[in-house]
């Protein structure tokens, strides 16, 4: 596979006889890199998995809709991210009914073949997943992905200043979610 070039992969996308394989191109780029996005949210193995899947049927189906506005890969970034949060509000509506009520975000990650982490990790992701939609999310992009906040500005369609208030808060909710487990 020749380098990833976002003008080269457009061209071909808006060519009905190369748009598949832009888009199989697009996938190869990016599977990793949004896998991880979507984990960092779900945080099980198998429903990063779908909704991977997710993401990338959406951004098939709706690549005419897609408007130059931003990158390509902005735009992956976003519909990741709102198919990760959709996912969370779908299980926490499924999960008041399920066995693994009871069974802490922390249990669940040391139990899952996939998890690689040690339990300080298993704690942070317990008490990220603790946070508002919007605090995980922000969190999430700062802490892990390193994001700028002018970038998730442009991603999430907030302030950076909005953007700066979640994320303090977050770290404080996690600070004070340490400091009440010790």
């Amino acid at each position: 596979m020749m380098a990833y070039d976002e003008k080269r992969i457009m061209g071909l996308l808006s060519d009905p006889k190369t748009r598949h394989r832009a888009f199989s191109e697009i996938v190869n780029q990016y599977s990793e890199t949004l896998y991880w996005k979507v984990r960092r949210i779900v945080l099980s193995h198998d429903d990063a998995n779908d909704v991977l899947q997710n993401v990338f049927i959406k951004a098939w189906t709706n690549l005419d809709d897609f408007q130059n506005k931003s990158k390509f890969s902005t735009w992956l970034y976003r519909i990741a991210i709102n198919e990760s949060l959709d996912f969370v509000r779908k299980q926490k509506s499924i999960s008041s009914l399920s066995s693994e009520e009871g069974m802490g975000v922390a249990n669940r990650l040391m139990a899952d073949e996939y998890f690689d982490g040690d339990e300080t990790q298993a704690q942070l992701q317990e008490a990220i997943s603790k946070l508002p939609d919007v605090q995980r999310t922000v969190f999430t992009l700062r802490y892990y992905d390193e994001m700028k906040y002018s970038e998730m500005s442009k991603m999430l369609g907030t302030s950076e200043g909005a953007l700066k208030a979640s994320y303090h808060l977050a770290v404080k909710k996690i600070t004070e979610f340490f400091k009440s487990h010790d």
